[in-house]
C-alpha cells in the first residue's frame, strides 16, 4: 500500500510517495498550481499511476499549535482531495519542514536555482516520512 505526501503551497505542491511497505518516502515531483485547477487532475493521475491508497497533506500550524489562515486553506484542499478521490486524507503537522528541507539542501551545497526546484518535493518527503515513522511506532 502506497501513501502520498503533499506539501501544499501558494504556487507549488510538493509530491512524495512511500515505498510499497510504507517504510520510506521518496520525492516524486512538484506540481505547479494553476488558475484552471489542473493540479487536481495531475494529483489524481499520480494517485492512479502510483497506486496510492492514502494521502497525507501537510498542515501548517503556528508555533503555538493553533491553525491560521494558511492552515484553513490546507484543510479545504484536503477536503477537496477526499471528495474527489474518495480516499482517506490525513492532515499532518508540517511545522518547520520547509525550513528543514532548505537547511539540508544548503548543507549539501545545492545551488539556489536547484533548491527552488526541489525544496517543495523534499518538504513533502519530510512530511510523509514523519507520518510513516509515527505509524510504525504505534
Amino acid at each position: 500500500m502506497r501513501i502520498m505526501g503533499l506539501d501544499y503551497g501558494d504556487r507549488k505542491i510538493g509530491v512524495a510517495v512511500s515505498d510499497m511497505f510504507g517504510w520510506t518516502a521518496q520525492g516524486l515531483e512538484v506540481v505547479e498550481r494553476r488558475r484552471d485547477g489542473a493540479e487536481m487532475q495531475r494529483i489524481a493521475d499520480l494517485v492512479r499511476e502510483q497506486e496510492v491508497e492514502e494521502i497525507v497533506v501537510g498542515l501548517p500550524k503556528n508555533m503555538n499549535g493553533s491553525i491560521g489562515p494558511r492552515g484553513d486553506i490546507c484543510i479545504a484542499f484536503a477536503d477537496q482531495l477526499r471528495d474527489m478521490l474518495n480516499l482517506p486524507v490525513h492532515l499532518w503537522d508540517e511545522r518547520l519542514t520547509t525550513v528543514s528541507a532548505e537547511r539540508t539542501l544548503l548543507e549539501a551545497d545545492v545551488s539556489r536555482k536547484k533548491r527552488r526546484q526541489v525544496v517543495d518535493k523534499m518538504a513533502a518527503s519530510l512530511i510523509l516520512q514523519n507520518y510513516l515513522d509515527s505509524k510504525s511506532k504505534r
